[in-house]
């Protein structure tokens, strides 16, 4: 590619980006009405004719990795793994 077509490309790519973060930002004040809906309600499940919404608090367990290797450093290490990534960023 040319350095003017790589420049067209970033172009749209922003562009498209752009539309992007309306379009979440459209999805994301619809969903808040909805929950906002919910918990005045009292509910954590709605059904309708069509869609069944569930707005639910889930409780998980998750190790820390920070206290663990702050704790027993060895038994991170020996258990920690290395993982490579790859990122794209237009500046």
């Amino acid at each position: 590619m040319t350095e003017r077509q790589i420049e067209n490309r970033i172009k749209k790519l922003q562009a498209i980006e752009a539309q992007q973060k309306v379009l979440e930002e459209q999805a994301e004040a619809l969903k808040a009405e909805i929950k906002a809906d919910m918990e005045s309600k009292g509910l954590d499940e709605l059904e309708t004719k069509n869609f069944i919404i569930r707005w639910k608090e889930i409780i998980s367990n998750r190790l820390d990795g920070k206290a663990l290797k702050a704790a027993l450093p060895e038994i991170y290490n020996q258990y920690c793994r290395v993982s490579a990534s790859r990122r794209f960023t237009v500046a």
